[in-house]
């Protein structure tokens, strides 16, 4: 057993850390105050790698793993969490099933781009009345010629806002259930019928765009469906199982911008005469955090690495990303509650770091879903 990464993954790792202390961080307050699209960053990335860290080399990929690609979006998040979910969504949501399921010629037009970080994908599952319960979509995908019509509004869409490209979760028949889900690539600027919704006011990652996307009559060519029809649901459920890993590298980013925050103001504030650092109520809240954390990014490691040699990663994604949100949203917390009185105020990060860390509980699929997936493999139900 290893627990030392190769010099090629400490590499990437001190380079992107390198990169985020000095380009991301001193923007991230900036960034969430504005809700900007952080356009420069995600470019700057690209150049790097880093928005498509396990594509091969032939799709303008970095052709690195997925342990590397975990360890870059930990140092990334901790700078920014918005910068970490954007550079997630372009490698797992959106480009995992292409670079899976997607034929050369896809791979080429829709996933080179992406991953070189030209521009950014979304991934379009969620709606109104289809979350957690994704085999209730209601968007509609009628074959008609060479074309598949689409209709349908897809909510909560990270990079909806900003994306050139799609994949799109949609149904051939509502009463089929699971078995008339499709995924079509979307080339969202070249959609007739095609618009943005509503932008979510949000209360954190505020300079990741989340929006509607709607669908009126649009005309999306049949040569772009990912795979075969009655393929689209376990396309899904690959995809959302290595998205699970990014956003628990988002959470695990979190929580360590939050302990080391806490960490420095500890040894800074003076209360009796004497750093609070030195009192073992605080030190008791940073053992905590720091161990939890140091299991997290333990965990999404064995899952990265699982998926990296091809072996079943579901349970392990699973229980990295509810573990993570959990622990990074504590960590937030405690983070809060050590800056005292200035964790409240915007002046500190520490808000923003209690902000941002909520969500990584709730979207890539609930903790409490992950719980049913983690208990379901363990009693062996499908």
């Amino acid at each position: 057993m290893q627990f030392a990464p190769t010099e090629e993954q400490k590499m990437v790792r001190e380079m992107v850390a390198k990169f985020a202390e000095t380009q991301i961080k001193p923007i991230a307050a900036e960034l969430d105050r504005t809700h900007r699209h952080p356009e420069e960053i995600c470019r700057q990335l690209g150049e790097m790698g880093i928005m498509g860290v396990a594509v091969p080399t032939d799709y303008d990929g970095a052709g690195m793993d997925n342990v590397t690609y975990v360890m870059a979006l930990i140092e990334i998040s901790k700078a920014c969490a918005s910068c970490g979910v954007i550079t997630s969504v372009n490698n797992s949501l959106y480009g995992y099933p292409i670079k899976a399921f997607g034929t050369e010629e896809q791979k080429k037009k829709f996933l080179a781009p992406v991953a070189g970080g030209l521009v950014e994908g979304c991934y379009a599952l969620t709606e109104s009345g289809a979350g957690s319960d994704a085999g209730s979509l209601k968007c509609r995908a009628v074959l008609k010629g060479d074309k598949y019509i689409v209709n349908g509004t897809k909510t909560f869409i990270t990079n909806g806002n900003v994306a050139r490209y799609c994949v799109l979760a949609a149904t051939t028949d509502p009463a089929l259930g699971y078995k008339g889900v499709i995924n079509l690539i979307v080339d969202l600027k070249e959609t007739p019928g095609f618009s943005v919704g509503k932008i979510e006011e949000k209360m954190g990652i505020l300079a990741s765009g989340t929006s509607e996307l709607v669908f009126e009559d649009a005309e999306v060519p049949a040569e772009n469906l990912l795979g075969t029809p009655g393929q689209g649901f376990k396309q899904m459920l690959s995809g959302l199982d290595a998205g699970r890993s990014g956003i628990g590298s988002q959470a695990v980013g979190i929580g360590r911008a939050a302990l080391e925050d806490a960490l420095a103001y500890a040894k800074e504030r003076v209360q009796f005469g004497k750093p609070i650092a030195t009192f073992e109520a605080i030190q008791f809240k940073l053992a905590d955090m720091a161990t939890e954390l140091d299991a997290a990014e333990l965990l999404l490691l064995r899952a990265a690495w699982l998926e990296d040699n091809h072996l079943d990663f579901e349970k392990e994604a699973a229980m990295a990303k509810y573990y993570a949100g959990d622990v990074a949203m504590r960590a937030a917390i405690e983070g809060v509650q050590i800056f005292g009185g200035y964790g409240y105020v915007k002046e500190y990060p520490a808000e923003r770091h209690m902000r941002d860390a909520k969500i990584t509980q709730i979207y890539e699929g609930t903790n409490e879903i992950q719980r049913i997936v983690v208990a379901r493999k363990l009693i062996g139900m499908r």
